[in-house]
This record gives C-alpha cells, sequence and structure tokens, in this order.
C-alpha cells in the first residue's frame, strides 16, 4: 500500500549576539528512488541568501548558501510531497562467499571501515564473533544484531548528542536512533558485511487520518549488502515501510546531517528543529 506524505522540516539557529555572516549546507530533500518518488521539494531561508544545488558523493541532494549580513536568526524551512510505495521484500539472501570476494572489500570498503563513531564495544563484537562461529548467514546475523539491539537498547531522546559514539549509547544501554543506526553498522561491518547509514522521515502514527498533520521526526535507519541493498529500522525492529521516507545516504551520521555550518561573530547558538508531516493519501 503506497502513501504520499507532505513534509515540512523548520530547523535553523538562534544566536546570542547579531552573526556577520554564516556558511551551511542542508540535506533535507527527499530522494527519489525505486521505492520513493520526490515530486517536490521547496526551500526558503531567511535571510534570504545565495544558494547552490549538487549531489554528493553518496548521491544525496546538498543545497549550500552563504548568508553576508549580520543576521541574530537563521531560519529554513524545506516542505516536500514524496510518494512512498516500499514493497515488502525479503533479505536478498547473498551468502559468505559473496562477502569474502576480494572484489565487494575492493569496491564497498568504505562502508566495511568502523570510524570512533561506529566502533562496536567488545561486547557486541563477542556476539558477532559467536553468531559467525554458529553458522549465521548474513541476513540473519543482520536481522539478529538488529533485533538485539532493540531489546536491550532504551530509546530516550537526549540521552546522547549527535556527536556522541555508539560505545556511549550502549554502555548506557541508552540512545536514539542515530545510536541504533551506529551500533548495527559497527557489527554489521565487523562481521564484514558492507552497511551503510540512512537519514530520513518517519511519520509516527499508522493510524493518522488522510489530511492531518502530525509532528513527526528525523529519523535514522540502515542498510546492509549481501548481493542486494536491503534496509532495516533497528530502532523499530522492522523493515522500513511506506512511513519511512529517505533523505541522505552515508557511512554514517556526520555524512548526512540535515543542517550544518559555521559562523562569523556572534554569541553560541541555539538549534531549533520542528518536523510536520501530513499524509496525503
Amino acid at each position: 500500500m503506497s502513501s504520499r506524505l507532505r513534509i515540512a522540516h523548520h530547523t535553523g539557529y538562534r544566536y546570542g549576539a547579531p552573526v556577520t555572516s554564516s556558511y551551511n549546507e542542508v540535506r533535507v530533500a527527499p530522494m527519489t528512488t525505486p521505492e520513493q518518488t520526490a515530486l517536490r521539494t521547496r526551500l526558503e531561508v531567511r535571510p534570504a541568501p545565495w544558494q547552490h544545488v549538487y549531489h554528493d558523493y553518496w548521491g544525496s541532494q546538498v543545497t549550500v548558501f552563504e548568508v553576508h549580513e549580520p543576521h541574530s536568526e537563521l531560519a529554513v524551512t524545506a516542505t516536500s510531497t514524496v510518494e512512498v510505495d516500499r514493497p515488502s521484500t525479503p533479505p536478498p539472501g547473498g551468502g559468505w562467499d559473496v562477502l569474502r570476494d576480494p572484489r565487494t572489500s575492493d569496491e564497498l570498503i568504505e562502508l566495511l571501515t568502523c570510524s570512533p563513531a561506529t566502533a562496536p564495544p567488545p561486547e557486541l563484537v563477542e556476539r558477532v564473533t559467536a553468531l559467525v562461529d554458529a553458522g549465521a548467514s548474513p541476513d540473519d546475523l543482520a536481522a539478529e544484531v538488529c533485533s538485539q539491539l532493540h531489546r536491550e537498547i532504551r530509546y530516550v531522546p537526549g540521552a546522547t548528542g549527535v556527536h556522541s559514539h555508539a560505545a556511549d549509547a550502549w554502555g548506557e544501554r541508552a540512545g536514539v536512533c542515530q545510536d541504533f543506526a551506529h551500533l548495527a553498522l559497527g557489527a554489521l561491518r565487523t562481521a564484514g558485511i558492507p552497511a551503510r547509514y540512512v537519514s530520513g522521515y518517519l511519520h509516527p502514527d499508522p493510524t493518522a487520518p488522510i489530511g492531518a498533520t502530525v509532528t513527526g521526526e528525523s529519523h535514522a535507519w540502515v542498510e546492509w549488502w549481501t548481493g542486494e541493498w536491503f534496509s532495516w529500522d533497528p530502532t523499530n525492529d522492522v523493515a522500513p515501510g511506506d512511513r519511512h521516507v529517505i533523505v541522505a545516504r552515508g557511512r554514517e551520521y556526520s555524512d548526512v546531517p540535515p543542517l550544518k555550518g559555521v559562523y562569523a561573530g556572534g554569541a553560541p547558538s541555539e538549534m531549533v528543529v520542528k518536523v510536520d508531516i501530513t499524509r496525503l493519501a
């Protein structure tokens, strides 16, 4: 069953004192993929800046802009309409022989390497090793890892920050969707399974009537490769469906932040984020 969603993503900064200039980039436009079609995206920035649009190394749409006038607030609103028709498909089912082919590591090495943000803690590495030793297939291993994370990590908003590492969330047994994704990525890569970070949106209420606007949220999940790409949402332990909207892909969160930049002058800033999602069909 397909769905059509309108997403209004409001984000920006409030500064303690006017800044003289700022340089920013945003990744808020939904992708067009075989499972979803981005019908329209409108980006409004105040103060009105110079803008340029390009697609980054991972295929995500990026808008870069500069503001060269004093401003105490930066407001970015992206309004998108997207149609999602994501079929329920089983994992591709490739074996370890596909993953151990030297051509796989050569082509996907960037998605097999852990950074400090995604490096799994020793206890999780031991669990992955035990699954491999027990003869689990790559897809079964990946699914079991995601299921364990869902069972053992509590979803607690504010428990971690955007600069936290996967090991921090594991130690506290608490985190947000970014942490679930980073932990899953580290575990899968340790096993030799290429995996990538997906950022986007999740409509939180499957019972919401058509036309009702609800408070949504930015969300993150993972995709792994065992011959083909397969996606999974470890926070909710489900395959992404028609309420999931893909915006960007990368190695980890640092490749896909919705808004980042630098500024000159002023004082430390407060970030403002609000996401409204309306089901249109």
